[in-house]
């Protein structure tokens, strides 16, 4: 009986340590984000692809659900749409003559982005980890 225990408790504390991962992209905590991969498209030409950093995009960002703010490099964008819908973190907003429209996984952290502008567009992937 006791050599089943330890595999049960192993099995179990894997079971709420998921579940506790799971909750962490619910949009309750602030969290940070890298930028891994990135597209530059542009009417009339194919994109380009690249790592963040190379085509100028900041390599993290932070989204903050609860301050409705979205933000790299010392600045900030308003959120102005957030919804969990089927395990997904949704939100978009504007300024500057370009919108942005984020995805971030509740239980994954992955993130897909697209950010447009007057003859531009941008497509993100990236991964997300709680702020400390």
């Amino acid at each position: 009986m006791a050599t089943l225990r330890l595999p049960f408790v192993a099995l179990v504390s894997c079971v709420f340590a998921a579940a506790s991962q799971a909750a962490d992209f619910d949009g309750s905590k602030p969290f940070l984000c890298s930028l891994i991969e990135a597209h530059d498209c542009a009417p009339g030409t194919a994109c380009i692809k690249g790592l963040a950093e190379d085509l100028k995009l900041p390599q993290f960002v932070r989204i903050d659900f609860q301050a409705r703010t979205f933000g790299a490099r010392g600045r900030t964008s308003p959120i102005r749409n957030a919804q969990r819908v089927d395990g997904q973190l949704i939100f978009q907003g504007f300024e500057n003559g370009r919108s942005f429209s984020v995805t971030v996984g509740e239980s994954s952290g992955r993130l897909v982005g697209a950010i447009a502008g007057d003859g531009e567009a941008f497509v993100v992937f990236g991964a997300c980890t709680l702020v400390p």
